[in-house]
């Protein structure tokens, strides 16, 4: 028994299954960037800074360090290694690394973090694993770059 009764058929199928892994469908679990903001896909890799202003959207790896004064998002495919500095984070992939905020940190259900936080405001969803610790405070009590802090000197 034969499962085409046209010969056109598996070309048209053959078509539309390369044209289906090019394109992937919409996904309850796909992120999508806003106009404003940048997007680092799966399967991108990055040694070194990243820098940005707005917002940034990374679902692919990244080893060394992240700075911005805007927000960011990380992806569920997402494979962090580096100290995260920004305005807040939003995180549902896995990093490797010190994450310091001067307003939110949320940690989504399915991600994973190991390394130490430091939020205005920390947010820790059922199912996310955090392995480290917390300090959790108004910004004006958070460092923005270990460089810039200031020593007081006896008698000022």
């Amino acid at each position: 028994m034969h499962m085409f009764t046209r010969k056109t058929e598996p070309a048209a199928r053959a078509n539309e299954s390369a044209r289906l892994s090019v394109v992937p469908g919409p996904s309850n679990r796909t992120f999508m960037p806003t106009q404003s903001g940048a997007f680092l896909s799966r399967g991108v890799s990055i040694k070194g800074s990243v820098k940005f202003l707005n917002e940034l959207l990374i679902d692919g790896e990244v080893e060394g360090t992240i700075d911005s004064t805007g927000t960011l998002t990380i992806g569920e495919h997402a494979r962090i290694r580096c100290e995260i500095r920004t305005k807040s984070v939003k995180v549902r992939g896995t990093v490797e690394g010190n994450i310091f905020v001067t307003e939110r940190c949320e940690l989504q259900a399915g991600c994973t973090l190991r390394g130490d936080i430091e939020a205005s405001r920390l947010v820790v969803n059922e199912n996310a694993t955090f392995l480290g610790s917390a300090k959790v405070g108004t910004g004006k009590s958070l460092p923005q770059n270990r460089s810039q802090q200031s020593v007081k000197q006896p008698g000022r």
